[in-house]
């Protein structure tokens, strides 16, 4: 739904049809009060199944908070069972963005009517994640293998301010 409709324009009378409605003390005609659809205020409505976090370069302590506040976003959606594979996958993500990067990222997740969990990580370069094949002593490196791994469904889109590294989840 566009602004327009939900806060429609008030027309002010010009001074003339103010000169030709009479006297000032005449009664007020009613405003019509903008529409507001009716699920904008359910709960469970997708709009309320949303998350987003702006995230600054080399912010790493902030991925723990995006992580905790996901799980609790997830148990409130009542999908608490896609929490662990959610924050594992998350915090690869973020992590990547952050380090990767050097940059800032936009983390945003939303779980559509269909019990599906999208996560998206939007950073400021174009350069494609690469999957690499560590040692088994190599400490990182093991990301993109993961969500490969637990995600149903995972992808990386170009945009022109950057990309979007996204999975999802089903809760089926």
């Amino acid at each position: 739904m566009d602004g327009q409709a939900r806060f429609p324009r008030q027309r002010s009378a010009s001074r003339r049809e103010q000169l030709d409605q009479g006297p000032a003390h005449t009664q007020p005609q009613p405003q019509p009060k903008p529409h507001i659809p009716a699920q904008a205020h359910q709960p469970d409505c997708a709009l309320h199944r949303r998350l987003h976090a702006s995230l600054e370069a080399a912010d790493l302590p902030a991925v723990g908070t995006v992580r905790r506040r996901l799980r609790a976003a997830l148990d409130h959606w009542g999908v608490p069972e896609l929490a662990d594979t959610a924050e594992l996958l998350t915090s690869e993500l973020v992590t990547n963005a952050l380090v990767h990067t050097g940059k800032g990222a936009d983390f945003d997740a939303q779980l559509t009517a269909e019990q599906r969990l999208r996560v998206e990580v939007h950073d400021r370069t174009s350069r494609l994640p690469g999957r690499r094949h560590p040692n088994d002593d190599a400490t990182s490196g093991r990301g993109l293998l993961l969500v490969e791994a637990l995600a149903d469904d995972w992808g990386v889109q170009l945009r022109g301010d950057g990309k979007v590294t996204w999975f999802e989840l089903s809760a089926f």
